[in-house]
């Protein structure tokens, strides 16, 4: 995973930097992520170094074989870090963006077609706003902002969720997400339909997310979601790529971008779905419930 990551992050820094673009920070691979005291996983480095002396010990003194045998093996640590790091101001503009990397999968194509994937992403980002400032006329301002990050929405034995947003401010604000959920025990990537027995969700889930917009607006008239039924623009129902992830309750939430399902002011918007909605038609309660 090191020499992976490592060759994809000389891969990133090959992208031309136009002069007028200087400050471009990034993350030291070879720098020890902090854990996550929330979560309370071991550094790698640390628990190796714990299990060399704690075989030392074993050879050594049977009263530290007895001891050792009391103490829970250390399992595998899948982690999400920071793989890169670029900030850049010029033109009263700025962006930030920031590269997640995931290690510690055991299926390794899996771990590098997402490492691939989220590259791609903060490539694509990053081309799209030196594209816009190289089209700025001489004293000519941007105004543009850029912020794009992940998230860990969940972190469990069983599953991961991340989101990679992209926060971007000009005229008027946008927020888009897209989300992977991996079952850490099988190292699968979950997607919607392989959560239920047939696409029949589709349909509860869409209309149970309707009753929610309609609630939200009964009890709040300063909320707005486009569901009218005579409204070409309402939201009429997901589909099989609609975004999702599971959060930490073990509860599916259905999340959409900026102007999917609402106006721009009311943002990005997530709907969690009852789990009493769904237990008929979920292939197993292991990841909702």
């Amino acid at each position: 995973m090191e020499k992976k990551l490592k060759d994809l992050r000389e891969e990133y820094l090959k992208i031309p930097i136009p002069k007028e673009l200087n400050d471009v920070v990034q993350a030291a691979l070879n720098e020890k992520p902090r854990k996550k005291p929330r979560v309370g996983r071991n550094i790698l480095v640390s628990a190796a170094a714990a299990l060399l002396i704690l075989t030392a010990s074993v050879n050594i003194s049977p009263a530290a074989a007895k001891a050792m045998s009391d103490i829970p093996i250390v399992e595998k640590v899948i982690k999400v870090i920071t793989f890169v790091e670029w900030k850049e101001e010029a033109n009263n503009s700025s962006a930030v963006i920031k590269t997640p990397a995931i290690s510690g999968l055991e299926n390794k194509q899996l771990e590098d077609s997402l490492n691939d994937k989220y590259l791609s992403e903060s490539k694509q980002l990053y081309k799209e706003f030196t594209d816009s400032m190289s089209k700025l006329k001489e004293g000519e301002k941007g105004n543009i902002s850029v912020e794009s990050g992940y998230v860990i929405l969940t972190d469990n034995e069983t599953i991961l969720s991340v989101q990679r947003y992209t926060d971007t401010i000009q005229a008027s604000s946008s927020t888009e997400s897209q989300f992977d959920t991996v079952d850490k025990k099988n190292e699968v990537l979950l997607t919607l339909n392989s959560l239920f027995k047939n696409d029949r969700y589709l349909q509860v889930i869409s209309e149970n997310i309707k009753e929610q917009m309609k609630r939200q607006m009964a009890e709040d008239p300063e909320k707005i979601y486009w569901v009218e039924d005579d409204d070409f623009t309402a939201f009429k129902g997901i589909d099989e790529n609609q975004n999702f992830y599971i959060n930490e309750d073990g509860k599916l939430v259905i999340a959409f971008n900026s102007y999917e399902a609402a106006p721009g002011y009311m943002g990005a918007v997530e709907f969690i779905i009852p789990t009493k909605v769904l237990s008929d038609l979920l292939v197993g309660d292991q990841y909702i419930h």
